[in-house]
Parts: C-alpha cells; structure tokens; sequence
C-alpha cells in the first residue's frame, strides 16, 4: 500500500502543476537513454513517437506512410530515392534537409555504441541529390529498408545541435516531433511540452505529455481507475477484467508483433562459459521441460499465443510448419543424459523486474526442476539488464522484443554474427546466409523459405528460446478519443483528444 501512494503523491504532484491539456501516459519501464541512436528500449520508442518523426511510419495495416519524407522511388533495385517534406523544423529552429538526413543515417551507422548499425548495414552510401532529395547506395538489394526507416533507424535529428551536444544528446534530445523535450526525472516521469512549429500541428490536442514508469500492474490499474492517468501502453491480461468493469475506461486489445523469449550466452565473456551456454542438448532440455501454454494460462490467462520462431503467427513471413512443441519430460531428461552433464544442473537468469516477468520466471522453474535443472532468478531493473546483456554479464536473460513490421526486425540484430543486439554472440554461418539473402528479395514466398532454413538450424542450436507472442493491451479514459491501435505498440499522439 505504502508504494501505492508514494506513486500516486508523485503524480498528483505533477497533474497538480499541469494544465488541463496534459495527456498522462503510463509506461511499463523506465526508458534508457533518449537518443534514436543508442537506445533498445520499447518504451522509448513510444516516448520517440511523441519526439521525434521518422522518414516513414506504418498504419494498422502494417502500410508504409509516408511522414518526413512525402515519397521515394526505387531507380535501380540497389539505389532509393527519397523526396522530404518541404517546410519542417526541428525543435532548435534549424531545417530539414537533405544535408540533415544524411547527417542522421551517416551517425546511426557508424556511431560508437549504434544500435542502428545492423538495421543500415545494407546502406553504401547516403548522398544529396538537393536540399530536399536524398540517394541511398545500398551495398546489396534490401527488402526490409523501408520498414527499417519507419522505426528509430529513420528519426532525424538536427545536425548543428547533435555535434554540440555530443555524447550528452541524449540527456536533452532534439528532434522535429510533435512535442519537445522538456525535463526527465529517472524513474519517475518524462515531460514533453507541444511544439508550436510542428508541421502537423492540426492533430496535437495537447500542450504536455508525461510518461510515467509505473513497473507494477496493481499500480497502473489503480492509477488508470482513479484518473491520476490517462492511458496506459500496457495492462496485464489477468487486469482486463477488472480496467473492462469500470464504465470510465475502456481497453483496446489489437495483435502484436513481438515476442518473449530466453536468449542464453554462447560466447560474450566468462559468464558464457555455463553448461547451458556450452551444450546445445542442455538448451534442447530446458526447452522439453517447458510447458509454453500452461505458462500461458497460469501467468497471461491464456491471451498470449505460444511460439517457437521470432515471427509473429499475423505475419506472411510466419512459418506454420513450425508449430511450438509440448511440454516431454521424458526427452528433456533423456537430452540431459545425453549431455552426460551430472544435475542438477544451476542456470542463472536475469528477468526484469516486473511481477509478471517475475511470476512466469518462477512458473518455469518449477517446471525444469523435474528435468533437473536448478534455475535461479535475479530480478534487475529493466535498463541495468540491457546494460548487463551487452556486457555478457548473464547466463540466460528472459526478454521480449516488440517487433518490426518487416520480419528482419525481429530476426538479423539478434542472431547474426556481429549484429548489435546479439547478446549471446551466436554466430552460425548458414543463419548469417538465410538472414542475408532474405534481405535481398521482396518475394514473400522466398523469403519465407529462407526463414524456414533459418529455424531448422536455429532450433538445433536454441540461441534464443522462443515462448510466447503477445497481444497489445491498452487502457484508457473513456473521455480520451483519437487512439489508434498500430500492431507495433506504440502511442501515436496524432488525434488524440481528451473530451469532457
């Protein structure tokens, strides 16, 4: 109780100094660093939808729209042209341009750190063509480029502002967004404030934004209910029932394009030295002792899809031979005695700290124990387990990923030798080919069959063990219009509107 109502003084604190057009926004997480560069989190990305544009965006029928750029043309299958938004300004008073958009791409490719980096590894060169047209020169044809540029990988930022702020961008980013930055308090609250120069200024109804962390369910929901929130990007599925009572509010459940899975340490430092980290026959068990739907049930009340590729079941790309296997106890300890590995057998795995990572963390454990695993949970804080996963400090990290419109959002950064996120440093030379030469055709039905070369090796190997796909559940007021529910998740602020 004590928790709850320190976190409802702090709100009523900020709802107190804020004007009646403040759209409170609560979040899942913290984010981590606020540069479109840097950052991996999603619930940064929602904050970024209220920051800063992108050359594109998707529409609910996962569509590329146009948004800083107005239009492109493809001049030869390794060569795109793109056409920019005439007008727009950044948040600083310097222009969108072309020489801004080559800045942008230029330093999400090479910048120390970038995790941008694989999502534009295809791209040459950028060049200008003039002030407002831009040539991308791609090394090779590249399917998914377009999508990429709807995400983080298309956020364009000012190039003056940028270099003087350096490595302290991200500590007061600049973008050309509907909303400006305004203030962060970590854990606590960020705060955005409408830009009077945003070129779509017709559909901000809003003159501030706050997104509050908020990391337990009971909390958000008791926050939503009392109207200390407007809208929050994530309620727990065991919540519905209750946030579907309340005549005030209303939720809206749309299909995702993510997943939640288990990426264990191959070769990123000492701590992959485990016998999990070691044996693929270990992983193969740990997999055979899971049971993916009742974890489903008991912890999601069975609204989340059990899976084993990183493709979302919506998806074209989907591969539907490749159905999640059940639960066999018998293989499990079989493949463990294959291993001759002696048990019980310690993994440690990192989990965010929220109380349904945590209780399906804890579900698990109880069901490899039977094999003869001792499975151990630390609970971190969810931007220290990042930081943790680059760093190879882990042994096994349970972890979701949003999802991209496009199939190799989901699949190149994290299993590719080298790619960004990889944490794990899994490399397979005949994965590298399949999520190489998918990115070279548009033929949906060739890229699947790439896909489906990707997971017949990928299940041998089991670097990242795949459980569930969710579902995107928001809560809101039922005075709050406008929200338009996209399968990535994010928080569009374009027409929302609060009515009395």
């Amino acid at each position: 109780m004590r928790r709850f109502l320190l976190t409802t003084a702090a709100l009523l604190a900020v709802a107190t100094a804020a004007q009646a057009q403040t759209l409170r926004i609560a979040l899942r997480q913290d984010t981590d660093v606020l540069d479109p560069t840097l950052t991996r989190t999603y619930v940064g990305r929602i904050v970024f939808a209220g920051l800063c544009d992108k050359l594109f965006d998707i529409n609910d029928k996962l569509e590329i729209v146009p948004q800083l750029a107005t239009s492109y043309e493809w001049a030869d299958p390794k060569t795109l042209v793109l056409h920019l938004r005439q007008g727009v300004t950044f948040h600083n008073g310097e222009l969108l341009d072309a020489t801004a958009v080559k800045y942008s791409l230029e330093r999400h490719m090479t910048l120390q750190g970038s995790f941008r980096r694989a999502e534009l590894s295809s791209v040459d060169r950028v060049e200008i063509i003039d002030p407002m047209t831009v040539r991308l020169v791609l090394k090779a044809p590249s399917s998914p480029l377009l999508a990429q540029l709807s995400d983080r990988a298309g956020m364009i930022l000012p190039p003056k502002a940028t270099e003087a702020a350096g490595k302290d961008f991200g500590q007061r980013p600049i973008c050309s967004g509907p909303f400006m930055f305004s203030e962060r308090v970590a854990q606590d609250r960020i705060v955005l404030t409408r830009f009077p120069g945003y070129w779509d200024a017709a559909k901000i109804h809003f003159d501030k934004v706050i997104y509050q962390p908020m990391t337990d369910p009971a909390v958000t929901v008791a926050n939503l209910r009392t109207g200390s929130i407007d809208l929050a990007e994530y309620i727990l599925p065991t919540d519905v029932a209750t946030v579907k009572g309340d005549a005030k509010l209303r939720i809206v459940s749309s299909p995702g394009l993510g997943y939640l899975g288990i990426t264990f340490n191959l070769a990123n430092g000492e701590r992959a030295k485990s016998p999990i980290g070691q044996n693929a026959l270990l992983r193969q068990a740990f997999e055979a002792a899971i049971d993916r739907k009742a974890l489903i049930d008991v912890v999601f009340n069975g609204m989340f899809t059990p899976t084993a590729q990183g493709v979302s079941p919506a998806s074209p790309y989907y591969v539907p031979e490749l159905p999640p296997p059940g639960r066999d106890l018998a293989r499990a300890k079989a493949l463990i005695a294959q291993s001759g590995i002696k048990t019980p057998i310690t993994v440690t795995i990192n989990v965010p700290n929220q109380p349904d990572q945590a209780q399906l963390a804890e579900v698990m454990q109880a069901m490899v124990k039977e094999a003869g695993f001792d499975l151990k949970i630390n609970l971190i804080e969810f931007a220290s387990s990042l930081t943790a996963a680059a760093q190879g400090n882990f042994e096994a990290y349970q972890i979701g990923w949003s999802g991209r419109s496009d199939p190799d959002g989901n699949l190149y950064a994290f299993m590719h030798t080298g790619a960004g996120q990889n944490d794990g440093h899994y490399s397979n030379p005949a994965v590298d080919e399949a999520l190489d030469q998918a990115r070279q055709t548009s033929d949906i039905a060739e890229r699947r069959a790439l896909y489906a070369q990707l997971w017949q090796q990928e299940r041998k190997d089991l670097p990242l063990l795949y459980l569930y796909a969710p579902v995107n559940i928001v809560g809101h007021s039922a005075k709050l219009t406008g929200f338009r529910p996209v399968p990535d998740g994010l928080i569009r602020l374009q027409g929302l509107e609060m009515g009395k």
